[in-house]
């Protein structure tokens, strides 16, 4: 497994909310629904996005943004429209005065504006919730991504394009799936233009690439930094060093980091007992566990599973 394809077992889209919006100018989206993360395909005419640093950055018909929460944006016709409307967690669409617009701005099938041939088209897929699996990705992305149409391979969003609008059975599943592949597509060409974290492209070394795939296909197993050196073909010595420099960090703490993720994640998906958790990733019982968990995000798994440590784990990532 390596980095994108952890990102899919993170922020992988379960019911993700996917929408299509016509506007005429002059509009202005003030988006405070502080969704992990969410990706802008503009398909007609031309959009300003404007995070609250930095410079307005211009959208055009075929490109694409990423913008990666929890921070508040702006998607307006022009960089000095004011909001006219602003979109809260849940996806609730207000007017800036409070007032609920949902039913007010429904065209149809997953589409909303001001009008059936307005002039700007996009297509919004969000990501309400994100996986502790794909944090380490999440956290080397900056706030906003933009890619113009001739950056990626646009044919699955081509068909994304095609897809928002159709009511038919099992389309959630197939715009979850066209979503996830959309956000793949974009991040490749992104981290093949930019300059990735280093872990990122350690997963191309023949060596660490290997001890890494090890690690995360297998976290169960007891691995020390001698199995895993014989396991790659190399010294001990040479792993550690190799790896450490590749990776930003030795063998056993990615691991650690790892196993801790994978059972963040399975305390929310799963109705697993936490004793039953542990040794999936690797900890001999809940007692260890639940020690190496609070100290590593603050809070007992117990708390974490019932919601009540959400704030911190995210804040401990």
């Amino acid at each position: 497994m390596d980095a994108l394809a952890s990102l899919l077992e993170g922020p992988r889209a379960r019911g993700a909310f996917l929408m299509c919006s016509l506007l005429n100018p002059p509009w202005s989206l003030r988006i405070q629904d502080e969704a992990p993360l969410t990706v802008l395909s503009m398909i007609r005419g031309g959009a300003w996005i404007r995070a609250d640093t930095g410079a307005p950055r211009q959208l055009n018909a075929g490109d694409v943004a990423i913008f990666r929460g929890p921070d508040p944006y702006t998607v307006a016709d022009d960089p000095t429209t004011e909001p006219q409307i602003v979109i809260h967690p849940g996806q609730v669409t207000k007017t800036p005065d409070g007032e609920i617009l949902c039913e007010t701005l429904s065209l149809g099938v997953r589409q909303w504006g001001t009008d059936p041939r307005g002039a700007s088209m996009m297509i919004t897929g969000t990501y309400e919730s994100a996986g502790a699996a794909s944090q380490r990705l999440l956290r080397a992305l900056p706030p906003v991504i933009v890619l113009q149409r001739g950056d990626f391979d646009t044919r699955v969003l081509d068909i994304l394009v095609v897809e928002a609008t159709r009511d038919e059975p099992a389309q959630g599943a197939v715009l979850d799936r066209l979503l996830d592949l959309v956000l793949i597509a974009a991040l490749r060409a992104w981290f093949a233009r930019n300059d990735a974290p280093a872990w990122y492209h350690a997963y191309g070394d023949p060596l660490v690439g290997k001890a890494l795939r090890l690690l995360q296909h297998n976290p169960a197993h007891g691995w020390t930094v001698a199995g895993l050196a014989a396991a790659v073909g190399v010294s001990r010595a040479a792993l550690a060093r190799r790896f450490t420099d590749l990776v930003g960090e030795p063998p056993m703490a990615f691991l650690t980091e790892w196993r801790l993720a994978l059972a963040a994640d399975l305390l929310h998906e799963s109705d697993a007992t936490i004793e039953t958790i542990a040794r999936k990733v690797g900890y001999g019982s809940a007692f260890a566990l639940s020690a190496a968990f609070k100290r590593h995000f603050g809070v007992s798994p117990r708390d974490h599973r019932q919601g009540a440590g959400a704030a911190e784990l995210s804040s401990a990532r």
